[in-house]
């Protein structure tokens, strides 16, 4: 039988990158730190997220039918800290960043990897998350920067090599 303590172990073991999720709208500003974001087709350009149904950002990013998926980079650990809620928990983490909207009004970081801004096609409920399948309308690639990858329950910074 696999438990849910068996699985989360063996989950811990599955490297993932990190990314900050954001949304703009109606419903308010929020966003969460995943890890869980896959893609799911280029044609036409989508990626699935999955959100903790507990998440006081799960409501928000439903609601407002829009998000942004900014890919981080090593220099953001401290930045994945406060959107996972490991500052004061009056701290607003979007202050000392900047921070543009691209296509949907989701805020988009501007030193992320990556940032793919979205609008959720289809969302279901599976267990404790949602499984949000979105489609990319615009989307930024920033420089050459280390990952910042979520490992065995820490953080690890992978260097950039440009291949040969």
């Amino acid at each position: 039988m696999v438990t849910a303590n068996l699985f989360r172990e063996g989950m811990a073991r599955l490297g993932a990158a990190v990314a900050i999720v954001t949304t703009d709208g109606p419903a308010g500003r929020r966003g969460l730190t995943v890890s869980a974001v896959c893609s799911v087709t280029d044609s036409p350009p989508s990626l699935m997220v999955c959100i903790n149904r507990a998440s006081r950002s799960h409501p928000v990013v439903l609601a407002n039918g829009v998000l942004c998926v900014n890919v981080l980079n090593g220099g953001h650990e401290p930045l994945s800290q406060a959107f996972a809620g490991r500052r004061a928990p009056d701290a607003d983490p979007f202050l000392g960043e900047d921070w543009r909207t691209l296509a949907t009004g989701a805020p988009a970081l501007a030193s992320a990897a990556a940032a793919f801004d979205c609008r959720i096609k289809l969302a279901r409920e599976i267990g404790t998350h949602s499984a949000i399948l979105c489609e990319v309308e615009a989307m930024t690639v920033g420089s050459d920067a280390d990952a910042l990858v979520y490992f065995n329950r820490r953080f690890h910074h992978l260097p950039w090599e440009a291949s040969a």
